[in-house]
């Protein structure tokens, strides 16, 4: 397991962590667009999907598993201080709350969920248009993997409300 995260190491392309005490209180609310993928990382010799051409150089160089297969992708948009909650493979729960935006990072709360039970919680800041990246849970033959991306977009995406992801598939 040399070069393997355990059960939950989060690495972020693009982060600061944020102390829970620093608000940003007064700010109007700003929309938010966010990504989630889901991704399956195991030791199948089998290559990358085609679908993770844009992270695949990143899954590489952080984990060390010969398979990466998307499992699901949703989009959604939500404003700061509104959560919002996307379904993973496993019965997972990803709960993603923007609670501010300063300058060019989004301040937010991350909370993952096995079923009604709290597996992580973090606070921090992600660039805009930036990417986090969970290796999480065992799942299936292999690790989960959480790709979540935030954008302060001027448009919502076209078919979203606020507060509901707009797309989810999953395989």
């Amino acid at each position: 397991m040399t070069g393997r995260l355990g059960s939950f190491a989060i690495v972020a392309l693009t982060l600061a962590l944020t102390p829970p005490s620093v608000m940003w209180a007064g700010s109007p609310p700003r929309q938010i667009n966010i990504r989630v993928d889901s991704v399956l990382a195991a030791d199948t010799h089998e290559g990358v999907d085609p679908h993770l051409a844009l992270l695949k150089h990143k899954l590489e160089g952080l984990f060390s598993y010969s398979t990466y297969s998307l499992v699901s992708h949703q989009d959604g948009v939500t404003e700061t201080g509104k959560m919002i909650a996307f379904e993973l493979p496993g019965g997972k729960i990803l709960h993603i709350q923007p609670r501010a935006v300063d300058g060019d990072m989004i301040a937010m709360e991350i909370v993952l969920f096995d079923g009604t039970r709290p597996m992580m919680t973090t606070d921090l800041k992600l660039k805009d248009n930036g990417t986090l990246i969970v290796g999480g849970p065992r799942y299936e033959q292999g690790m989960l993997i959480i790709s979540i991306g935030a954008s302060t977009g001027a448009h919502a995406i076209p078919g979203h409300q606020i507060g509901i992801p707009a797309e989810a598939t999953t395989r």
